[in-house]
């Protein structure tokens, strides 16, 4: 919906710690770290320090018995086992990756003058743009459209009306709401509809129906909410991820081009 472009580099995952600076015991002097905790409840919307104490407690505990059997196991050898070094070295590439990328990453630095400067060129890329609370009634054919735009007229409570019409005659799914939309912006819906619903003023109904690729619309417009631009001080963390996203990109390609002048790559 909005234009701010808020997502970073899909391909790329940042690393925000490798290392937790925070332990919560030792086992034989190797600290359990909150990564350590991370790793086992697998979960990252579970904050373990807002746990109840007993649940605290019973995690800990699975953490200091994984800890120690995965000591033993080292004492054991395990590391010189085929297997074992076979996904280690399945996995270095990619960690070497994340953590070079993380590194080049906290080396790009904008000042202010360079973000506002971006802000002030750029400026239609920070709309929020006008959106839409609206109701809707599908059909399959023109004549039903019509006949509950009628249905609709002659009520004395036409808000009720098309509630009832909607939960009884439409095929769209959000019938069970009487008809009702999340709140939209135009651009995300079919161009025919979009039109229609820019068209009509708040609180008002379609007067005639509206064709889609999907059948025939009756369509009330419960609110429209004006768009605005954003102030630079709203978006100042978007543009630096802009900014930082685009100049990395830019290093990545040239050195990409770079790498592959020498490189011996043989495509089978």
């Amino acid at each position: 919906m909005k234009k701010i472009v808020t997502s970073f580099i899909a391909s790329i995952a940042l690393v925000s710690t490798l290392s937790a600076a925070d332990f919560y015991a030792t086992v034989d002097g190797d600290k359990i770290t909150k990564q350590d905790i991370d790793m086992l409840l697998q979960d990252p919307r579970v904050n373990f320090d807002q746990l109840p104490q007993e649940a605290k407690s019973q995690v800990l505990e699975g953490a200091i018995n994984r800890k120690l059997i995965a000591k033993k196991a080292i004492k054991d050898g395990i590391e010189k086992d085929s297997q074992y070094v076979e996904e280690i070295n399945s996995i270095k590439e990619s960690l070497a990756l994340q953590i070079w990328q993380s590194k080049e990453i906290e080396k790009i630095k904008f000042s202010d003058t360079e973000k506002r400067d971006f802000y002030e060129k750029n400026k239609a890329r920070f709309v929020i743009p006008e959106t839409f609370e609206a109701s809707h009634i599908l059909v399959d054919s023109e004549t039903d459209a019509k006949n509950i735009i009628k249905e609709i007229e002659k009520a004395s409570n036409k808000d009720a009306k098309f509630k009832e019409l909607a939960q009884s005659k439409s095929k769209d799914p959000n019938k069970v709401n009487g008809g009702q939309i999340p709140r939209f912006a135009a651009e995300q819906m079919v161009p025919e509809f979009a039109s229609a619903v820019k068209a009509l003023a708040k609180g008002a109904y379609s007067k005639t129906p509206t064709k889609t690729q999907f059948g025939y619309h009756v369509i009330f417009v419960k609110d429209k909410i004006a768009g605005k631009s954003l102030t630079y001080d709203e978006v100042k963390n978007d543009v630096e991820q802009i900014l930082t996203a685009e100049k990395f990109n830019k290093k990545i390609d040239e050195l990409v081009q770079s790498l592959r002048k020498d490189a011996k790559i043989v495509i089978k």
